[in-house]
């Protein structure tokens, strides 16, 4: 069975079945780029431990960050090697986390930290899928101890993330180990190493890098197999350098091109008079509107991803909302005519997405800022930088420019677990209007499909 594997395959499959067959208990660690062919790898061994014992009531038990989908996904997978094997008719699903042929088990269980998994035993192997989302005293309280009585054979699967994770930890102790006695334990193959075996791999890890950047969080991490740090600037200098454009700002659209728009919105003043104050107080908040031109003239399949010029910053501190709903309605509507505008809908500023919704239609995206939705705008942003897709406009002098600057300079990022992010400018240090209008500009970018990915209309 293992012979349909690639070569990199076949050769993880070999030490970690040596290590079941001459009950070495070895706990190996397994890095493969994504889309690699780690879950096959995975689907492979557990079929053919279950065929080899399937006349003994035995084990192997598969954990992951959560049932669903993940472990869904794995329980799929599995059926489908059982049913091209020919055991379509003789294998039993049991409790919804079971899969039994004839007496040997393969039993899938959610790392998740409430779940409830201790009395398990693993007999054949202990696998751990996104190992590094997986907590480690989760792991080394419940999981572990499955196999004390068996010496149990363990394989952790996974990509890099940050340098504190599980699989990091694992992985560590497993490099260390082969310098003493040489024995691998610990396998790692990157995009490049995975693409020489796949040529088809080749032209999708090129697009994704293409895509996101070289140096983006999630392309370091899921394709380079490199991890990151745990926090600091969002952007390097070079990042910022790309981010340079060398257009004008404008003050009024041009004919036939196509403008979406970002808002984030500050607290309301209910102390300021009835008109829109725009003078700048450093302690304060200002509600920021972003115009960008999205131009598709250079796109590329499969992507079609836009040019994204920012072309006009508006900017007010303290203005009451209800006085501002009749100044972005004309700005949005009938000034720049704007194709999509994505608009801060988290707390206050929920009632005015939804008069703008009101008023200009499904051109309007409420955005409500969570954790993972504020983690995929991070990383789409990183993707739009590192791409040179988003230029901002060449300096003017004015105040909106160097906030602008200012706060890209100054933005942080944190990486989290299971894949996140968070950026932001600390508060002490000044404030992130101008850093989250231009992320939701992106989304509004990224919501807007033309009819035709030619020119910029």
């Amino acid at each position: 069975m293992i012979n349909k594997l690639r070569p990199y395959q076949q050769d993880i499959a070999k030490a970690v079945l040596q290590s079941i067959f001459n009950r070495q208990g070895q706990t190996f660690s397994v890095e493969i780029a994504r889309q690699g062919g780690k879950n096959e790898l995975s689907s492979q061994l557990e079929l053919l431990l279950l065929t080899l014992f399937m006349f003994e009531p035995k084990n192997l038990v598969k954990c992951a960050p959560t049932f669903k989908p993940q472990l869904n996904i794995s329980m799929m997978r599995l059926k489908d090697r059982l049913n091209e094997a020919g055991f379509g008719d003789i294998y039993q699903t049991e409790g919804g986390y079971i899969i039994r042929l004839n007496q040997a088990r393969a039993v899938f269980l959610s790392a998740e930290p409430s779940a409830n998994v201790v009395g398990n035993t693993a007999h054949l192997l202990l696998e751990v899928d996104e190992a590094q989302d997986v907590n480690q005293e989760k792991y080394s309280k419940e999981f572990k101890p499955m196999g004390a009585t068996t010496n149990v054979t363990t394989v952790l699967y996974g990509t890099t993330w940050d340098s504190s994770s599980l699989l990091e930890e694992i992985k560590r102790q497993n490099i260390e180990k082969e310098h003493k006695d040489g024995l691998k334990r610990h396998f790692r193959y990157d995009w490049e190493e995975v693409a020489a075996h796949n040529p088809a791999y080749l032209a999708y890890a090129l697009s994704e890098k293409d895509r996101l950047g070289e140096n983006h969080p999630l392309f370091l991490t899921q394709y380079r197999l490199l991890p990151i740090s745990g926090g600091g600037g969002m952007f390097s200098s070079e990042q910022l350098g790309l981010l340079k454009g060398s257009h004008p700002c404008q003050l009024y659209p041009e004919n036939g091109k196509v403008y979406v728009a970002g808002l984030d919105l500050a607290g309301e003043d209910v102390q300021s008079a009835a008109d829109l104050p725009t003078a700048v107080n450093p302690r304060r908040d200002s509600s920021v509107l972003t115009i960008a031109e999205l131009d598709y003239t250079f796109a590329k399949a499969p992507f079609n991803l836009p040019q994204v010029r920012l072309v006009c910053h508006y900017s007010w501190q303290g203005a009451r909302h209800a006085l501002l709903y009749e100044k972005l309605v004309e700005l949005l509507g009938k000034v720049w005519k704007c194709r999509k505008v994505a608009v801060d809908a988290t707390g206050l500023g929920q009632p005015v997405a939804s008069f703008l919704r009101e008023s200009l239609g499904s051109r309007i995206l409420p955005f409500v800022f969570q954790p993972s939705s504020k983690s995929r705008l991070g990383f789409n942003l990183l993707s739009a930088v590192n791409s040179g897709r988003l230029k901002m406009y060449a300096s003017n002098g004015s105040a909106e420019y160097a906030l602008f600057w200012q706060e890209m300079e100054l933005a942080r990022a944190d990486y989290r677990q299971s894949q996140q992010m968070n950026f932001y400018v600390e508060t002490a240090r000044g404030h992130d209007d101008y850093l989250m209008s231009l992320a939701l500009c992106l989304e509004a970018a990224e919501a807007y499909h033309p009819r035709s990915a030619k020119g910029s209309s």
